[in-house]
């Protein structure tokens, strides 16, 4: 199995214990954790992989990072960032690849703290890529993905795709008990289990 980690920094993730890893970043010393990292701009340029070559992608606190919309001046054409990022996953993923994002979302103040997070992603957000009529297609996306699993979690509890019952629970005894939950009892972080819908 091969997962590719967009966004990796120095330390990739493998949510799906994948055989193969990979990465992109923006940081061009990326490279230097070897031959399956590759320095990306994520909100300008498309992935540099095969199509249908991995089985999962993952995307831990990237998504809020990609702008909606930006402006080419050079060919006078508004661009959807997120929307052609979201078309790159898809294009990369294997049939039934999972793609799997972790992002501080809304009304969370973790979603706005941060200057550079551009993107502010909802409970409801990825519905407009999912099914065959994904209000995204609107904008010109031309994947669909399939929702397994969104849900608000906390970040010691999603960085693998299968959840441990026992860490769950432990987490929700710290912060239920002890206090630190974000906004009127909700949890700041959302996690997206996509599933690439598509032929061969």
């Amino acid at each position: 199995m091969r997962h590719l980690d967009i966004g990796c920094g120095r330390k990739p993730r493998n949510p799906y214990d994948a055989d193969e890893l990979y990465g992109v970043d923006v940081y061009p010393e990326v490279v230097n954790l070897g031959a399956n990292f590759k320095c990306c701009n994520l909100s300008m340029e498309p992935l540099p992989f095969a199509d249908n070559f991995f089985d999962s992608v993952s995307a831990f606190d990237v998504i809020e990072h990609i702008p909606r919309q930006s402006i080419d001046y050079g060919a006078s054409i508004t661009r959807q960032p997120f929307i052609e990022l979201m078309d790159e996953i898809h294009r990369v993923l294997k049939p039934n690849g999972m793609f799997y994002a972790f992002t501080p979302a809304y009304p969370a103040p973790e979603a706005f703290q941060d200057p550079t997070h551009v993107n502010f992603i909802t409970d409801v957000t990825h519905t407009y890529f999912c099914g065959k009529e994904g209000y995204a297609r609107n904008y010109g996306f031309k994947g669909e993905f399939e929702a397994v699993e969104i849900r608000r979690m906390y970040s010691s509890y999603a960085q693998k795709a299968v959840r441990n019952w026992k860490i769950g629970l432990k987490n929700w005894h710290k912060h239920h008990i002890r206090g630190g939950l974000s906004v009127k009892g909700t949890l700041g972080n959302l996690v997206w289990q996509l599933k690439a819908v598509k032929d061969i």
